[in-house]
């Protein structure tokens, strides 16, 4: 993905933390985390977990956050396993 696609990216979701980061921690961290998955494409969210993997450079601790969760949710997707089974932290 181009550096410019990679920016907007950031752009919008600091734009999705400002408005959760309004919630309570961890709500606002775990609604964000829903909306990424509901609402993005699964290249958007590729390419914004490949960002977070490489420093997360621009994006706010809430977005950060977020993104973590969702790649761990991703992982265990493709695990056949639901967030929080078995794994390293199951």
């Amino acid at each position: 993905m181009s550096h410019d696609s990679v920016d907007k990216l950031v752009k919008m979701a600091n734009q999705i933390g400002k408005f959760f980061v309004a919630q309570k921690h961890p709500e606002g961290v775990a609604s964000m985390t829903d909306h990424l998955k509901k609402f993005w494409d699964p290249r958007m969210r590729d390419a914004i977990i490949a960002h977070v993997d490489h420093g997360g450079v621009g994006l706010d601790p809430i977005a950060i956050e977020a993104v973590k969760r969702l790649r761990h949710r991703a992982g265990a997707a493709a695990s056949g396993l639901r967030p929080g089974e078995g794994g390293a932290d199951g």
